[in-house]
């Protein structure tokens, strides 16, 4: 199913721990996400908002891809599709997002023994 729309926070799991397990609580936010993403074919445009802060990447599916983390930090990273899956090896967590019922459904895992497994559900507006 094609990623392309506007999405709002409907649900989250373990955001404060994985916040913390990132070095980001003071980040901590209760307002709104919203994530809209762009896909022309293998293509994507990723951008979520919250009052006062944008945070934006482009990649293209298959390819080595110049990201930014959510604290500005520049990376490289391959973007691959699988299983109808968007994955990528964020320097901090491993983060994928996929469509499910017409749900933008996304987690983002810190690895480790005690690594967190935040999950967020947005829904489309």
């Amino acid at each position: 199913m094609a990623f392309t729309g506007k999405y709002e926070l409907e649900t989250q799991d373990k955001y404060e721990e994985f916040l913390e397990a990132i070095g980001l609580l003071n980040a901590k936010t209760d307002h709104k996400v919203v994530t809209e993403v762009v896909q022309d074919g293998n293509n994507f445009t990723w951008t979520q908002t919250i009052p006062g802060w944008t945070w934006s990447n482009q990649f293209s599916v298959g390819q080595e891809c110049e990201l930014k983390t959510m604290t500005g930090s520049n990376f490289k990273a391959p973007v691959t599709f699988e299983g109808g899956k968007i994955s990528v090896e964020f320097p901090q967590y491993h983060f994928t997002a996929e469509i499910v019922e017409d749900k933008l459904v996304m987690y983002c895992i810190t690895p480790g023994e005690k690594g967190v497994t935040f999950k967020r559900i947005s829904k489309r507006i």
